[in-house]
């Protein structure tokens, strides 16, 4: 089963695009053989690529022949409104697509329909989710992808901070950093249900 996580760039930042792989026994006494999640496909738009041709790239993907069997889209919403989503569940991709508004809070929320599902889930949720399975080791990155070394750097420009009055905000540290893939890989795997398991406390400043 694949994953695929869709961070939409606003203005200044690029759309990216993650996707996990899931193995996912076919019997119940069946083992998972070897890593159970795997990074197989990262990839930035470049900047200023219209939501259109977003839409088209992740059409490619999920229709490809590795994806078309089985394939969950989870795209960022925030800030972008229906029509985009709209476009995106209107490009017939075959698979179900999650909306996704990422939050601030600290509690989640469900709405939308069967057919078009829409979540509101809290940043600090998102990336304590990806958090813990690298922590742990579940998730490892193919060999040969092109964004790896971004990736990695926007996972170590990753920051928690708590301002005043109690306000918390994650996000890239740093002039010019992005956390696009950070996000879109994030995304993919929350929507494969592997968010936190336990209370996860941000003692140090950096994530990663």
């Amino acid at each position: 089963m694949f994953y695929l996580g869709l961070d939409l760039g606003k203005k200044q930042d690029y759309s990216a695009i993650a996707v996990v792989e899931r193995y996912e026994p076919i019997h119940a006494w069946q083992a998972p053989a070897g890593t159970e999640l795997m990074v197989r496909h990262l990839e930035r738009l470049p900047l200023g690529t219209p939501y259109p041709a977003v839409v088209e790239r992740v059409r490619a993907l999920v229709t490809s022949e590795e994806l078309r069997h089985g394939c969950l889209v989870a795209a960022d919403a925030t800030g972008v409104g229906d029509p985009v989503l709209d476009i995106l569940r209107g490009a017939r991709l075959g698979c179900e697509v999650t909306a996704v508004t990422i939050t601030s809070g600290s509690k989640a929320t469900a709405s939308g329909s069967v057919a078009a599902p829409a979540c509101g889930v809290p940043k600090q949720d998102l990336i304590a989710g990806l958090q813990v399975i690298l922590e742990s080791r579940e998730l490892k990155i193919a060999e040969g992808l092109a964004e790896t070394g971004t990736l990695v750097r926007e996972l170590m420009d990753v920051r928690y901070y708590s301002g005043m009055r109690g306000r918390q905000r994650i996000g890239a540290d740093g002039s010019g950093e992005h956390d696009d893939l950070v996000i879109a890989l994030a995304l993919a795997v929350w929507r494969c249900g592997r968010g936190p398991k336990k209370k996860v406390i941000f003692g140090d400043k950096r994530l990663f």
